[in-house]
C-alpha cells in the first residue's frame, strides 16, 4: 500500500512537473491538504508526507548538501539544532503554560472587567497580551475558557473567531508567543525585527475585536462572578517569568559572546529546560502533559523538515504582495511549513511576514493551532461557513492591518540579523544578495 501510494504521489507530482511545479512542492502541497481534511490524523498524515518527500529525493533528486543517504544525512545534520530547539521549547512552553493557568491569574482577571461590550473587548485585550509571552494555543484556551464562564457559556462564533485571532495577533511581534515567531528567532532572525508586527495587529485587534464584543454583547452579554477567593499562586508567575528570562537570555548571551555555539548546539532549548529543572522544586510541573505536547510538536516538526527540503529557488521573490498572499495561503495550509520556507528562502520583512502567517491563519478555524484548539473547547465553531459568516471580520481586520502597516513601516526587507539588504530591494530567489556593512 505504501509502495502504491507513492506512485500514485509521484505520478501526481510528474504530472504537474510537466507544467514547471516540481514535484516536492506537489508532495508537500497534498500533506498539506490531507491536514487541512483529516484533522483527527494530522499526525500520521504529516509523518507520511514526510516520508513520501524523503523517499522521492534521495531517489530522484538528492539534496542540496548531496545526493543519497548521505546528502541526507548531510541536511539533517544542519536541521537538527533548529528542529531540537524548537521541541526543547514546544514541551517547555506546554509545561509554562500550564503553570499560568494554576497561578489563579486567569480566574482573577475577569473580575476587572466591565459589564457591556467594552467587557467582552477588554477581555480580547488580556488575550492579545497573555499571548505576547505565553503561546497563542494557551493564551486562546485561556481565553476561551474566561469567556465560558463570564459569558455563561454562550459564546458567539464572532467572538470565538476574534479569540483565536487576538492570540495570532499576541503572538506575532514576541519571537516567545507564537510558534513561528520562535522559529524565526531560533533561525537568527532578530527580535526586535519581528516587533514592527504589532503595528497591524494592533489595528487588527481594534477592528475584530470592537465588532466581535458587540456581537457577543448582543447575543450574550457580559455576567461576572464576583463570588469565591482566589489567590494568585505567585511562585507559578514566578517560575514563567523565569523560564521566558532564562530564554531570552541564553539567545542574547550565546549572540553576543559566543555566536558559534548556537549553529552546534539547541542553546534556547536547553535554557527553557534547566529552567524548568531548575524550578520544579518550587512547584512541580504537570509533567502528565508532555506525552500530547510531544506528539503535537512532532506534527510540526514533521512539517518543517518537509518545509526544510523544498526547492525554494522556485518559488516567487519575496515581496510585500507574496507576504500579503501569505497570509490568505496561511488560513488554508499551516503556518508553521510556511514560515519555514520564507526563512528558507530569505529576503523578507521580518516583522511583515510575523503578521500576515499569523494573524493570518484566524481566517479559518483550522488554519492556526490556537483555532484548533478553540474549536475543540467549543465544537460548535468546526465549520468553516458559520466561521466566515460570523467572524467575517477577522479577514476585514487582517487587510486593513496590513495596509496601515505597509504606509507606516513600509517594505524593509533584511537578513535575519535584521540588516537591510543593499536598495531596499527583494533579492532575486534561490540568489543571496549581500547585506550592507
Amino acid at each position: 500500500m505504501g509502495i502504491g501510494l507513492f506512485a500514485g504521489a509521484v505520478a501526481i507530482g510528474a504530472a504537474c512537473a510537466a507544467f514547471g511545479v516540481p514535484v516536492e512542492f506537489v508532495l508537500f502541497g497534498l500533506t498539506l491538504t490531507g491536514v487541512a481534511l483529516f484533522h483527527h490524523r494530522v499526525l500520521q498524515v504529516a509523518l507520511t508526507g514526510l516520508a513520501l518527500i524523503t523517499l522521492y529525493k534521495l531517489i530522484f533528486t538528492g539534496f542540496k548538501a548531496g545526493p543519497g543517504l548521505a546528502g541526507f544525512g548531510a541536511h539533517m545534520a544542519h536541521e537538527w539544532i533548529i528542529l531540537t530547539n524548537l521541541l526543547g521549547l514546544l514541551l517547555g512552553f506546554a509545561l509554562l503554560s500550564n503553570h499560568f493557568e494554576r497561578s489563579k491569574v486567569p480566574e482573577i482577571l475577569p473580575r476587572f472587567l466591565a459589564d457591556d461590550w467594552k467587557g467582552g473587548f477588554a477581555l480580547l485585550g488580556i488575550v492579545f497580551v497573555l499571548s505576547s509571552f505565553l503561546d497563542n494555543i494557551a493564551a486562546a484556551l485561556i481565553g476561551g475558557t474566561m469567556a465560558r464562564a463570564v459569558f455563561r457559556g454562550k459564546v458567539h462564533i464572532g467572538y470565538l473567531a476574534a479569540i483565536v485571532a487576538a492570540s495570532n495577533a499576541g503572538g506575532s511581534g514576541s519571537v516567545v508567543g507564537d510558534t513561528t515567531t520562535t522559529m524565526m528567532w531560533i533561525d537568527g532572525v532578530n527580535p526586535v525585527v519581528v516587533l514592527d508586527a504589532y503595528v497591524a495587529a494592533v489595528v487588527a485587534l481594534a477592528i475584530s475585536g470592537y465588532i466581535a464584543a458587540r456581537q457577543q454583547h448582543a447575543y450574550a452579554p457580559i455576567i461576572k462572578d464576583e463570588e469565591g477567593h482566589h489567590e494568585v499562586d505567585w511562585a507559578r508567575l514566578g517560575i514563567v517569568a523565569v523560564i521566558l528570562v532564562s530564554a531570552i537570555l541564553a539567545n542574547v548571551v550565546a549572540n553576543l559572546k559566543f555566536p558559534a555555539v548556537l549553529d552546534q548546539f539547541p542553546v534556547i532549548g536547553a535554557a527553557v529546560w534547566v529552567a524548568i529543572f531548575a524550578t520544579a522544586s518550587l512547584r512541580q510541573p504537570d509533567w502528565k502533559l508532555l506525552p500530547d505536547a510531544f506528539k503535537g510538536s512532532v506534527f510540526l516538526l514533521s512539517l518543517v523538515t518537509c518545509a526544510s527540503m523544498m526547492p525554494v529557488e522556485k518559488l516567487p521573490p519575496a515581496s510585500w504582495q507574496t507576504t500579503f498572499s501569505l497570509g490568505f495561503i496561511s488560513a488554508v495550509f499551516d503556518n508553521i511549513p510556511l514560515t519555514a520556507l520564507a526563512l528558507k528562502q530569505g529576503g523578507y520583512d521580518w516583522g511583515m511576514l510575523a503578521y500576515a502567517v499569523g494573524y493570518g491563519g484566524s481566517m479559518i478555524w483550522f488554519g492556526s493551532s490556537a483555532g484548533v484548539a478553540i474549536s475543540n473547547m467549543y465544537p460548535e465553531a468546526k465549520s468553516v461557513g458559520r466561521w466566515l459568516r460570523h467572524g467575517w471580520h477577522v479577514a476585514l481586520a487582517y487587510v486593513i492591518g496590513f495596509i496601515v502597516m505597509l504606509a507606516l513601516v513600509g517594505w524593509h526587507p533584511t537578513d535575519k540579523r535584521g540588516r537591510a539588504l543593499m536598495g531596499e530591494a527583494p533579492p532575486v530567489a534561490g540568489k543571496v544578495v549581500p547585506a550592507d556593512s
